[in-house]
């Protein structure tokens, strides 16, 4: 078996680096990606991998292009029989930690795949997949409608985790996925030490404009959580 596989385990690699060497090998990926030190893509065949614009790679992300099931087939039948097949993962995707993806597997755009899951079938765009093997869980509208939910009351628990286990009281620079909450699209220069335009990325603009808070201040926040 021809061994052309890459991992990046062994050194860490930006992931600026490690798609300069994906697109060097021939495989077709797009803008805005993450790619992990860790990653482990299968590059005996790199046409037949394309990856979108967007893409967001968990730790101990794999993708498969092909098998070796063959060589069950050598040992009984005395024949050597090949196998693969395009992998084409859409824009704006998200993989959890130590998700698998194998050979004939087309993925949508905007779309989720959970924490160890295995990938053997297709995935339509706007869902979220979990499961080995994946299967759609739910659309990417009503997963968006339950974070939403359940948002503020997990950033009212981390504010107070902070007080119970460091015995001092919050400070923005702690919020730095909470800041909506409590900061206005029109105030980031108000608050430098959350790193907000890192967060929003190319949704900045946006969100500037048209963002409300839920709270009139940070205070505000903070006493909603009962610190």
């Amino acid at each position: 078996m021809i061994n052309k596989f890459l991992t990046f385990s062994r050194r860490r690699r930006s992931s600026f680096e490690t798609i300069k060497y994906l697109r060097s090998k021939g495989v077709k990926i797009g803008e805005s990606c993450y790619i992990r030190s860790d990653t482990h893509i299968d590059l005996t065949r790199p046409s037949l991998l394309e990856i979108g614009n967007g893409v967001r790679f968990g730790p101990k992300f794999t993708v498969y292009t092909h098998d070796f099931a063959s060589t069950v087939f050598l040992q009984k039948n005395k024949e050597f029989i090949n196998s693969s097949g395009r992998v084409k993962i859409g824009n704006n995707v998200y993989f959890g930690i130590n998700c698998t993806v194998l050979k004939g597997v087309t993925i949508g755009d905007n779309v989720i795949v959970g924490a160890g899951s295995i990938v053997v079938g297709d995935i339509p765009s706007n869902s979220v997949a979990s499961g080995v093997p994946a299967k759609v869980v739910c659309s990417l509208d009503d997963y968006y409608a339950k974070r939403k939910e359940k948002s503020l009351q997990e950033a009212f628990d981390y504010a107070r985790s902070i007080q119970e286990r460091y015995g001092r009281k919050p400070v923005e620079a702690d919020f730095f996925e909470e800041f909506p909450f409590f900061v206005n699209g029109n105030e980031i220069d108000k608050y430098p030490t959350i790193p907000i335009e890192r967060q929003l990325g190319n949704a900045l603009p946006e969100w500037k404009k048209n963002h409300k808070a839920m709270f009139d201040s940070f205070e505000d926040f903070l006493k909603a959580a009962g610190i």
